[in-house]
């Protein structure tokens, strides 16, 4: 029997009576009438304004939408753990050297990321765990739409609920991290593999 790519099991749920809208420019958003109050509430959130197409940051020749730039483990009673994700060359050292974290530790993973040439609609953040190629969690969180960028604001942050680690002898161990990140169009902006350590102490 053949392996079951991890991708294929990260499959963002459609959320039931959410329809994908036409997409549209950033200025195509900015010029939307203003007298619909609803439209108008929702383009202030995004922080949508007159000079909306003006500030926006980011690398001409930079094609991505989306940037990842750090992921974050943010604990009660221990220094967050911090992981460069703008880079290739740390997408690959985290194959190779598991994050660890004391069982029955509590926290919550905060992402930070930047959006740029256009507005990104339903942003999601998937990810599947799995123990010796055993699926043992998949949790999908959504982050919402955002404008692009400004040297203003030059990036966003969203954290996610806290967790409790496992705890137990049968609970130690490496996990298989699968992570992704994802539109509402289904557009991947980001799809890696990093692993887990659960130990007894920080030690």
């Amino acid at each position: 029997m053949s392996a079951v790519d991890p991708e294929d099991e990260l499959v963002a749920e459609p959320a039931e009576g959410y329809v994908v809208g036409q997409k549209k420019t950033v200025e195509e958003y900015v010029s939307l009438d203003n007298n619909d109050e609803s439209l108008r509430k929702w383009k202030e959130s995004l922080g949508l304004t007159s000079d909306a197409t003006t500030g926006s940051i980011g690398e001409p020749g930079d094609k991505r939408k989306v940037v990842i730039l750090k992921l974050e483990l943010e604990f009660r009673d221990h220094p967050t753990i911090s992981v460069d994700l703008s880079a290739k060359s740390a997408l690959e050292a985290l194959k190779n050297k598991p994050l660890v974290i004391k069982e029955g530790s509590r926290y919550k993973v905060r992402i930070r990321f930047r959006v740029q040439h256009e507005i990104i609609t339903g942003l999601r953040y998937l990810q599947l765990v799995k123990r010796k190629g055993i699926k043992v969690d998949k949790s999908d969180e959504v982050c919402g739409s955002y404008s692009p960028n400004t040297e203003q604001k030059p990036y966003y942050e969203k954290t996610f609920l806290e967790e409790e680690a496992p705890s137990g002898m049968l609970a130690r161990g490496t996990y298989d991290m699968t992570s992704k990140f994802v539109d509402d169009d289904n557009t991947t902006h980001l799809l890696f593999t990093w692993q887990l350590s659960i130990k007894k102490s920080w030690d």
